[in-house]
This record gives structure tokens, C-alpha cells and sequence, in this order.
């Protein structure tokens, strides 16, 4: 068997395999060191007149069998992104590596188990940032599960600490282009690389794109950033049982499809689902995947590109296949420094849930919840006040206005309390934890399902560093192999696609102006996505008829949205003038921004300050926000 071993210059990226089917392809795990630089690419060569890039995971929990069946039921396909990194996913990670665990996706052995051999037998590259902190360590399990697949191997000789105390540079599409130039790989293993990125790189790699094509970089960028949350473009998180423009059968959402795009040379892009798949697929679909954790449409901010999103609009072009267009280079073409995410110490969660049914459920819990405060303060004076509390279905995600609240709460036949601290010691976190468990003998009647816990959190603190920081090498190992491994699995052994049981119906209702004075909730006029970043939300207004936006903008005015969205600041569904004070308090710091995206007709709306620290250290039951785009549309306006 014959070896090679090739060492990069440092800018960073290691290991390759060969696949028994492809003598000159490999494996490579793109190991993220700390450094990557804007210049242009030596010698860019177009490959291809269009490539298509598929989404096979938006997020770490995404499922590997729809990723595998979008390599079955999609000719053609290049490559696959499994986009599996999210802010606190990788700190996470980091502390569990630092307590001797695993610094990499723990179920990237079950990705690639399942999806591996299709995607060799297809000749699909696979890039996936689920290498997080330790990108080495999840290329050893690869490289071992490879073996058994017949494909023989060799570990580079160095290893990297890519992450310094867990920090993380967002890098762009460079080191992979750069990768997949010099090895032409089956599979790259990233570390933090931003998302629209890990789908851009194969774009500039095949279309021979330089980094000075701006146009083409804001189209591809555009294109990456509709498929990098997975099915959230092609009717996942969309369907509303209560919104007539967004109904459709559960046996349609059961069949969705994992996106793809086809983009060509000249920057056309066009986004699809598998043919005859279900789901939905069409103007609202991508529009709320357009505007979902963007804050400034006319600054969307990448490492290789920023982008301005104001005009972009979509044609469908059938049930499966949409137009995109309209993007273009911000006035800033790129940013000059790029996003450092630190991880630090913000103290520990402890939380307590209990139940209770039946007749005054309500004030039983107001009771278990005075008791437990005052049971804290007695040890840890003051620490009462870092404690909310809420009522899992009658006040927790704040839909219902308060007088609703109100008039309902005598209607309650059974509530859950949950409470949430975030404390600066553990021990606090723990007798707190204690104290909860109390109410089983020392609280009031009826109580019951008790669980408890505690957590250390983390807070991202983000700053802009100098390109010249941040470091970057390519490296790779390749081993020449003619023989698939005895033993060794087809696809098709693994999984079998199910057979569709429904009839593909979706009428969309005729689209009319909403009434002007009358009072009506939002969801007659518009549907939204909420998104977050740090500790700040974004959500959208997608009107259903687009004229409708005329009347919407005098209505979403920043006061506005700050009156909604100003329930989430309260500390506690019971009275209490000290929880009061606090949100008051809370109030002065969040501020409102109101953008407009002309090429679709929809407003985009920016509240900071409103996410309790975020998703790393919230204490609420909707760490990310998630839920306020319900809450927004449950609003009753009157349109003028």
C-alpha cells in the first residue's frame, strides 16, 4: 500500500482517505486552527456550469434518515452540508471535552454509519461542521468507521488545540475551497466556519468563483443561508393549523424534504425539494427563511461577503423548485474583522417543576412559590430575587394578554410551576434544588411530579478580531486502496424509503386585503419566524396579501413591539411589587429596530436586551424565543 502525506502552509485542514471506488478521492477534517486572511484564489478554474448543494442537517438534532433520503431521491446532487453547529452547541462542547468527553458531535458516527456509503457510491462530497472542538477526534472515529466500510487509512502525525479556552473565530469558505482544491475529498470535517459558508465554499470551488466576484459570493451566500436550517425552508416550522395560508396534513409534513440548490456560474440560484415530495415549497416558505436571524437586511454580514437582502425576491417556478434573485454586495463588501465567540463562567441554573390539580391549582402554586423564596433567603439572604417564576400553560410564554390571564385563571383545573435561578454559586444553585424538593412534605396539598436540577452556564462574549489573528492550515494523509473490506454495507441495506399514502393537495385560500377598522389578530394579516442571536430577537411580518404591508408599518412601530413584547420581562405571574420594579428596570435597557425587506414586502423586527442573557443563560422555558412569533401574531390590531 502506497502513502502520502502532504503539510500545508499555515493559513489549516488534515487528514485524507481514499475510497475503494476512487483511487484519487479522499477524507478530510478540516482542523480550524486560529488565522485566515481576504486575497484572491491563484488560478480559479470553472469546473462545472452549475452545482447543486444539498442540506442534509439544520442543526445538531436534525435527522440522518432524511439526509439519507435526499441522496436517494436526488439526481445529480454534489454535495451535502450537514450543518450541525450552533453558538451553544460548541461551547457545550468544550466543557464537556475539558471534563474528558467527547469535543466533537456524539452522533457523528450515526450520520455517517447511515449516509457514507450512498454518498460514496454517488461520488457526494459531505461537508459538516461536526467536528466543533476537536475535529481530530471526531476524523479518528470516521477514519474507524471507514475502515469497516473497507476503506483503508492513515492519522496525521499532529495534532492541533484548535480552540484556546473554547474561544471560536467564525471563519468563511476559504479553507475548504482551499481543501477541496488540493485533495478533492469525500468528506470535510469543520470546526467553526459560519453556516452560509460551509455551502458557499463548493460553489467557489466548482464555479471556479474568485473572492472579488462579489455578485456571485451575494448570490451564493443567499443561497446558503435559505438551506442551512434544513427543512425550515421546505415546510418544517412553517405548517399553523390555525393560519388557513399555512395548513396542510400531517402525512404531507411527515413526507417533508430536505432542501438543495442548483446555482450557476453567473450567480442564478434556484432552491428545491425532491420532486413530488411533501411539505411546502413557495413565497412564504422562503421568506420566512430569508428574514430568520437576520437583524439589518441591508448588512447581512459573513466572512466573505456582506450582503444586502432588501431586494431579494422568489418566483415558483413549480411545487418543488423556486427562483431566487435580488441579492447584492452591501456598500461594505466584506468585513474587515471577523467574530470571536469566548465562552465565560455566568454562574449556575437551578430550577424546580411541580404540579398541581384540581380545585384554587392556582393559588396552591402561589403558595409553593412564596415558600421556596422565603426557604432560600433564609440561608442566602437577597438570592430570592434572582429566582422567576412562571406557570406552564397559563403564563409561561406570555401569548395570552394579561387580562386574558386573568379572567381564565378561575377556569384552571391543573398548572405546573416552574421555577428558575441563576445563581453565582453552585451550592446556592443546589439548596435551592433542596428547597424545591421541600414542598413534597412542607408545601401545599396535591403536589406532585417533582424534578429538579441544577447547571454551571456559560456566556458567549463576542468580539471583532483582526484577520491577521486568526489562523488556518491544510494537511492531509492519503492512502491508496482497490478493495472494499469484506463485510462491508451497501445503502440500501440500511434504509428503505416509505411509500407515499396521501394526495398531494395544497390550495392556497384566495389572497385578500385584510379589513381596515376592525379589530382582528395578527394571524388574519400576516405569518412570522422568530430567531435570536445572543441576547437579542429578531422576528418577521410576512403579510399574506402584499399590499397589506401599507397598513402593517403604521401599525408594528417600535412602541409597539415594545408594549408586546415587554411581558417577557416579568419575574413572576403573582403580584409582587419587587418583580415589578425589576421589570421596569429590564424595560429601560431593550430597544427596538424596525427594518423593511422591499422584495418581499415584509418587515423585520429586532428586539435587544429582551432574551434574559440568551440562550446560554436564560432562565425562561423558551431559552431562544422562539415562540414570540406566535405571541406578536395573537396581538389584535385594527388596520387603518
Amino acid at each position: 500500500m502506497e502513502t502520502e502525506w502532504k503539510k500545508g502552509e499555515v493559513h489549516n485542514c488534515v487528514i485524507k482517505l481514499v475510497s475503494p471506488s476512487n483511487n484519487n478521492s479522499s477524507f478530510s477534517t478540516l482542523n480550524l486552527l486560529l488565522n485566515i486572511w481576504w486575497s484572491q484564489r491563484e488560478n480559479p478554474r470553472r469546473r462545472k456550469a452549475k452545482v447543486r448543494v444539498g442540506c442534509g442537517a439544520g442543526f445538531a438534532g436534525d435527522r440522518p434518515s432524511a439526509a439519507l433520503k435526499l441522496l436517494q431521491t436526488v439526481e445529480e446532487l454534489d454535495f451535502l452540508v450537514l450543518e450541525c453547529l450552533a453558538e451553544r452547541t460548541l461551547a457545550d462542547r468544550y466543557h464537556l471535552m475539558a471534563a474528558g468527553q467527547k469535543g466533537y458531535d456524539p452522533r457523528i458516527l450515526e450520520w455517517m454509519s447511515l449516509i457514507l456509503p450512498e454518498a460514496v457510491v454517488k461520488r457526494v462530497c459531505i461537508i459538516t461542521n461536526m467536528g466543533a472542538v476537536d475535529p481530530i477526534g471526531a476524523q479518528k472515529e470516521v477514519l474507524d468507521l471507514a475502515s469497516s466500510l473497507g476503506i483503508s487509512f492513515l492519522l496525521p502525525s499532529d495534532e492541533y488545540n484548535a480552540m484556546d479556552r473554547g474561544m471560536s473565530t467564525y471563519l468563511g469558505a476559504a479553507p475548504i475551497v482551499q481543501c477541496l482544491e488540493r485533495y478533492e475529498p469525500d468528506l470535510i470535517i469543520t470546526s467553526r466556519v459560519a453556516d452560509a459558508a460551509l455551502f458557499l465554499a463548493p460553489m467557489v470551488y466548482e464555479l471556479g468563483w474568485d473572492w472579488n466576484d462579489f455578485n456571485q459570493l451575494a448570490q451564493g451566500t443567499l443561497a446558503g443561508h435559505l438551506l442551512e436550517c434544513g427543512c425550515q425552508l421546505t415546510g418544517g416550522y412553517f405548517i399553523h393549523p390555525g393560519d388557513i395560508h399555512r395548513e396542510i396534513s400531517f402525512e404531507q409534513l411527515l413526507d417533508l424534504s430536505l432542501p438543495f440548490a442548483e446555482i450557476g456560474y453567473g450567480g442564478e440560484v434556484y432552491v428545491a425539494k425532491a420532486d413530488g415530495s411533501g411539505g411546502v415549497l413557495n413565497l412564504s416558505t422562503c421568506a420566512e427563511q430569508l428574514l430568520y436571524e437576520v437583524w439589518d437586511p441591508s448588512s447581512y454580514i459573513t466572512p466573505d461577503v456582506v450582503i444586502d437582502l432588501r431586494d431579494v425576491y422568489f418566483c415558483s417556478l413549480s411545487d418543488d423548485r423556486v427562483c431566487c434573485d435580488g441579492t447584492k454586495p452591501s456598500t461594505i463588501r466584506y468585513p474587515e474583522k471577523l467574530l470571536r465567540l469566548t465562552p465565560s463562567e455566568c454562574g449556575w441554573k437551578g430550577w424546580g417543576e411541580i404540579s398541581y390539580g384540581g380545585y384554587k391549582c392556582l393559588l396552591r402554586a402561589e403558595a409553593a412559590d412564596f415558600l421556596v423564596r422565603s426557604w432560600v433567603d433564609e440561608k442566602y439572604p437577597g438570592i430570592k430575587d434572582s429566582i422567576i417564576s412562571y406557570i406552564i400553560g397559563y403564563d409561561s410564554l406570555k401569548a395570552a394578554n394579561s387580562s386574558k390571564r386573568i379572567s381564565s385563571s378561575e377556569q384552571l383545573m391543573e398548572v405546573r410551576l416552574r421555577m428558575d435561578g441563576l445563581f453565582k454559586l453552585k451550592e446556592q444553585a443546589i439548596h435551592f434544588a433542596q428547597e424545591f424538593m421541600a414542598l413534597y412534605t412542607n408545601g401545599p396539598a396535591g403536589g406532585g411530579g417533582i424534578c429538579t436540577g441544577h447547571k454551571e452556564e456559560i456566556l458567549l462574549l463576542k468580539e471583532q478580531v483582526e484577520r491577521e489573528e486568526v489562523l488556518w492550515r491544510t494537511e492531509a494523509r492519503r492512502s491508496n486502496v482497490a478493495v472494499r473490506a469484506e463485510g462491508a454495507r451497501e445503502a440500501s441495506d440500511l434504509f428503505v424509503i416509505p411509500k407515499r399514502n396521501y394526495v398531494r393537495n395544497i390550495t392556497a385560500p384566495a389572497l385578500e386585503p385584510a379589513p381596515s377598522g376592525k379589530k382582528i389578530p395578527l394571524y388574519q394579516v400576516a405569518h412570522s419566524r422568530a430567531g435570536d442571536k445572543g441576547n437579542d430577537l429578531n422576528f418577521s411580518i410576512i403579510p399574506h396579501f402584499p399590499g397589506d404591508i401599507v397598513k402593517l408599518r403604521l401599525v408594528i412601530t417600535p412602541e409597539w413591539v415594545k408594549g408586546v413584547v415587554s411581558s417577557l420581562l416579568d419575574f413572576s405571574p403573582f403580584s409582587n411589587p419587587m418583580a415589578s420594579k425589576q421589570r421596569n428596570d429590564k424595560l429601560e435597557q431593550v430597544t427596538v429596530e424596525i427594518y423593511e425587506a422591499r422584495g418581499i414586502n415584509s418587515l423585520n423586527v429586532v428586539v435587544r436586551n429582551i432574551l434574559d442573557g440568551g440562550v446560554n443563560c436564560s432562565r425562561r422555558i423558551d431559552r431562544h424565543g422562539k415562540t414570540v412569533s406566535d405571541l406578536i401574531l395573537c396581538q389584535e390590531v385594527v388596520l387603518p
